[in-house]
């Protein structure tokens, strides 16, 4: 299969990224992916001095909240056109408007909130499948966080309760947008403690990656496999390709699962995981090293 000359940008979240709202939660929701180097990043990736920025609000329950956030920091960022797009419904993402906007568009955003919201209001849409195209063949950058994030893989973890974890059917699982194959990606990883569902999406979907985002922590994937972390904390690898023995297909739902052979990975800032080879390495040096060593033998 062709690789795709675009690129991911998919991020773990914050503390709150505009799923409650509510008082309480305003408090705590801010952005400060441009002091963290993340937003920066995903500006450099893009081959463009002054690019055209679209932010989609869609999976939030407060766009308008979330999207005057994400401006003030592209402005902070000297970003001129950056803008918004509050597709809230069916009827939105057929606009003509919006078509021609993620036509012209260097790169969007998408930000965080219910995952299921996008594929609902995106899944089979004209508006997906020109993001889709420009990703795979243009070096386009689709960048997403938290919900937009988890998104971006075929496999999409739809929910799940965390004290339920690593008991059968406690993660329930859909289709997401199909940016990339063969992973499965979780956000908010460390903070609330998401491990055992994303162990548990892994087994059930054997030879997959499963990509645990920290809080302020994301990963570049160029080429559609090679991944690079970046941000402030930390992301979490689980391969289930040598998995051996698992129950999670036959145990009674709501009873315990057993899996042998996952294989884990905890990535730091500047750390590369190649999904195409199952391969960690320290640095790009490093990884360049490999690739030498590879074309002289």
């Amino acid at each position: 299969m062709e690789k795709p000359k675009g690129k991911l940008i998919a991020v773990g979240g914050n503390e709150d990224k505009g799923t409650y709202p509510n008082p309480k939660s305003k408090k705590k929701y801010y952005l400060d992916f441009f002091e963290l180097g993340i937003l920066k990043r995903f500006l450099k990736e893009i081959p463009v001095e002054q690019p055209h920025i679209e932010v989609i609000t869609t999976a939030s329950l407060i766009p308008e909240e979330v999207g005057e956030r994400y401006m003030s920091a592209f402005g902070i960022l000297g970003i001129e056109n950056a803008r918004l797009m509050h597709i809230k419904t069916d009827e939105d993402a057929l606009l003509p408007e919006y078509l021609e906007r993620i036509r012209r568009a260097d790169g969007i955003m998408m930000s965080g909130g219910n995952q299921s919201r996008l594929t609902q209001i995106f899944g089979g849409t004209e508006f997906l499948e020109i993001i889709r195209k420009r990703y795979y063949e243009e070096p386009f950058v689709v960048a997403g966080t938290s919900a937009g994030a988890m998104a971006m893989s075929k496999i999409m973890i739809k929910g799940g309760n965390i004290s339920d974890s690593l008991l059968r059917d406690s993660v329930k699982i859909s289709h997401g947008l199909g940016f990339i194959e063969g992973v499965i990606i979780d956000s908010h990883f460390v903070i609330r403690g998401r491990f055992g569902r994303l162990i548990e999406a892994v087994a059930m979907h054997p030879k997959t990656i499963g990509i645990g985002l920290g809080e302020d922590t994301g990963v570049l994937i160029t080429e559609g496999d090679l991944i690079e972390t970046i941000g402030s904390n930390l992301v979490v690898i689980i391969d289930g390709h040598d998995v051996g023995y698992t129950n999670v297909h036959h145990v009674a739902p709501g009873r315990p699962i057993s899996i042998e052979g996952l294989q884990m990975h905890v990535l730091a800032k500047g750390n590369i995981y190649d999904i195409s080879t199952r391969s960690f390495y320290k640095d790009e040096e490093a990884l360049q090293q490999s690739v030498l060593q590879a074309t002289q033998r």
